[in-house]
């Protein structure tokens, strides 16, 4: 089953930490490197970002084993600290992460446009993996 690029695709997760830990450990390369996967069998072993908007990020994500990897990136077209990210991946699609408080926790939604190559669930159930190995890394 493909899709039409205008599918919106949401996932979500609540962590336990405070917003400005959330923003730091989502947005800081060092941190990115150490949680950005979907899955054990693959790592992100560099990143880089310029956190503005016209900034450019870009994240190499690679299987443990080498066998294939691809650089993951974009620009950003709006950037409200400890708020919101928006941007434009290299592929052109859009995606929009919001950051909000959730009394001492913290609520991180990412709405991002499909592709046309995978399935809708595919794409939600890796995006929502890499989300929640964010909040695992962040909790942990």
């Amino acid at each position: 089953m493909s899709t039409t690029p205008s599918d919106r695709i949401s996932v979500s997760a609540k962590i336990d930490k405070s917003l400005a830990r959330v923003w730091e450990l989502y947005t800081a390369p060092e941190h990115i490197t150490n949680w950005n996967a979907a899955s054990p069998e693959w790592h992100c072993p560099s990143a880089e970002n310029d956190l503005r908007t016209g900034g450019h990020f870009s994240s190499r994500m690679e299987a443990r084993d080498g066998s294939m990897g691809f650089d993951f990136g974009g620009t950003y077209t709006a950037v409200k600290q400890q708020e919101s990210l928006a941007y434009t991946m290299d592929d052109g699609r859009a995606c929009e992460v919001r950051f909000s408080k959730n009394g001492d926790a913290t609520r991180v939604d990412v709405a991002f446009d499909s592709d046309n190559a995978n399935p809708v669930e595919m794409q939600r159930g890796g995006w929502q993996a890499i989300l929640g190995n964010f909040k695992k890394y962040v909790e942990g």
